[in-house]
């Protein structure tokens, strides 16, 4: 586990200096929050029956999104791990003295928190000053708070845990290019990425229940804003350690498998 460690901080240190990168997304996701705001009020506004979130809400919930982007989107991607299991450089890998698949998962988790670590504070501090109906809106309570920390934690690691199997699947297919396309499309929508799932007709927010996908972002984002209570927050953290002992088991099984049969040509 020290070596998991060590890497997961060497990796994150080194992520965390490319700093025109970051404040280039900081800008790219601040313009399309306000686009995304702007066209949910006007729905809003000429909305004829009651959403299921108010306009505050679903406001503080793009801007988490956009905050906290890099987290939870799966189209973020390590494209060394892709180039060095098409090239065959994959077997250096298995010569160190770790597991293949925990070694991967904590390089992925530590890129993934060193872009938003950069790019959230100034995207929600920004946020917190413009007025209504753009405001971001702190919870009231400490409670509220520490649930969003846990369950935004866990989030991450189903996040990195699916997308694993991306990686996985470039074992057999040897390309990354459809796999990051059918991951990305599928895990943005029923995330509540496009579509946040408490304005989603009924018979599909049922179906979107029983997927690990909404317990990556939705969640953690929900009980922020308060639209979910505290004792749904502690069955819905529940329900992410089931997803995220499951996801990890099946990936680690996956590629315990997919090693056991690679075959690299040359050298």
């Amino acid at each position: 586990m020290r070596a998991y460690i060590a890497l997961f901080r060497m990796r994150l240190m080194l992520e965390m200096q490319y700093r025109a990168a970051a404040l280039a997304g900081v800008m790219t996701q601040f313009f399309w929050g306000m686009i995304n705001i702007m066209i949910f009020e006007a729905f809003y506004r000429s909305s004829v029956f009651r959403p299921a979130m108010t306009m505050a809400e679903l406001t503080t919930y793009i801007w988490l999104q956009q905050a906290f982007l890099v987290l939870i989107m799966l189209w973020i991607r390590d494209n060394t791990l892709f180039e060095m299991i098409r090239s065959g450089n994959v077997a250096y890998e298995l010569l160190r003295p770790v597991e293949t698949y925990y070694f991967w998962y904590f390089k992925l988790l530590a890129h993934r928190m060193s872009g938003a670590l950069m790019r959230c504070l100034p995207i929600l501090l920004v946020a917190l000053l413009l007025p209504k109906p753009y405001r971001f809106v702190i919870p009231s309570d400490m409670l509220t708070f520490a649930l969003f920390v846990v369950t935004l934690t866990l989030g991450v690691a189903i996040t990195v845990a699916i997308s694993m199997f991306i990686y996985i699947s470039v074992f057999v297919t040897l390309s990354p290019r459809g796999s990051v396309l059918i991951f990305a499309v599928i895990g943005e929508f029923f995330a509540g990425l496009v579509i946040p799932i408490p304005l989603m007709p009924e018979w599909l927010r049922n179906f979107v229940y029983l997927l690990p996908f909404r317990y990556t972002g939705d969640l953690p984002f929900r009980i922020f804003t308060g639209n979910i209570g505290h004792a749904e927050a502690f069955q819905g953290l529940l329900m992410q350690c089931f997803w995220m002992i499951s996801l990890i088991a099946v990936g680690r099984f996956l590629m315990n498998r997919v090693l056991n049969q690679l075959v690299v040509q040359g050298g």
